[in-house]
């Protein structure tokens, strides 16, 4: 299924309503194909937006050398 042009935070809505519909359990077998595949498609275009705006905020600051910082899982989100 393509994705349309949707804002990121239009792509990120609709995939937690695909997890949460899809974790449920509800959902035919065919109907929970067509899902998944809808949601591996946003997450595709959402992963996308990020490279995009990562690389634009790079070109931005000059293509500085960066030190990345990965990723601990369970941090906390300061709202960034």
């Amino acid at each position: 299924m393509a994705v349309k042009k949707k804002s990121f935070e239009e792509s990120m809505k609709r995939l937690e309503e695909i997890v949460s519909q899809l974790e449920r359990g509800e959902s035919s077998l065919d109907q929970s194909l067509k899902l998944f595949e809808e949601g591996t498609g946003l997450a595709a275009h959402c992963t996308q937006m990020l490279d995009q705006a990562e690389q634009k905020v790079r070109l931005l600051l000059g293509g500085e050398a960066q030190e990345e910082v990965p990723f601990q899982e369970g941090e906390q989100n300061d709202g960034l």
